[in-house]
């Protein structure tokens, strides 16, 4: 599978969404979202994170990047989607972690996962709130025990990403990490509609929904200007 340096973020690029799944299962790998914003605001630091895991594009500003690297077929791989993929490919055979979201909500995905996957076999779960050591030591003791094939964590980046490198120290397994997806998934939080997606429109839709991501869309502007001249 190939992969390209986007401005020190090591990101793959598969050719379909099951080349990184399977990928991903093989090497037991974590997953990380690699977006136009991870990308123009990478630090040292986070660049170590991303590389020392999986970067996959989750965002089209990653994909156009890895297209002007000369990976002509890469595809945009929304990490919204993509763990419900790995649930749809194997569900029957492998076992499953969720971490993350409030109580609510993951009492809430877990409702419909086991509804949409009538023979899913869910291990354990928790919400995403760990207020101290004590609670994530008995987090990752859990995970050690259970063994499951796949974690989903859902915590945002980066926190949901060290926290995930410290559980695979303990059980090597597939992890991803899903920010928001379990609200999107349970309907707390509304995705753009198809349309939107489809053009790659998703930054524009948020934006007109909630006019105070300004800040952080000018993101995107950088980035394309940068990109045009090379600099990504």
């Amino acid at each position: 599978m190939d992969v390209r340096s986007l401005n020190g973020v090591m990101t793959y690029a598969p050719a379909s969404r099951e080349e990184l799944i399977h990928y991903a299962f093989v090497n037991q790998k974590i997953l990380i979202a690699v977006n136009a914003e991870k990308i123009l605001l990478s630090t040292k630091e986070s660049q170590a994170l991303i590389n020392r895991n999986l970067g996959y594009p989750d965002g089209i500003g990653a994909v156009w990047a890895l297209q002007k690297k000369g990976i002509h077929n890469a595809v945009k791989i929304p990490g919204c989607e993509l763990w419900l993929d790995v649930i749809k490919t194997y569900y029957k055979t492998k076992s499953f972690y969720l971490i993350g979201g409030k109580q609510d909500v993951i009492d809430a995905t877990v409702i419909k996962l086991k509804e949409d996957f009538k023979d899913i076999n869910i291990v354990n779960y928790r919400n995403g709130f760990i207020s101290n050591a004590l609670e994530k030591q008995n987090l990752i003791n859990d995970i050690f025990k259970k063994k499951p094939n796949v974690v989903f964590v859902a915590m945002g980046s980066p926190m949901q990403e060290f926290l995930m490198e410290e559980m695979q120290q303990q059980h090597p397994a597939l992890y991803q990490g899903l920010g928001g997806s379990f609200d999107v998934y349970t309907g707390h939080v509304r995705r753009a509609p198809e349309w939107w997606v489809k053009n790659n429109l998703e930054w524009a839709y948020r934006l007109a929904k909630q006019p105070s991501r300004i800040k952080r869309q000018l993101v995107y502007i950088d980035f394309m200007l940068l990109l045009l001249r090379n600099k990504i």
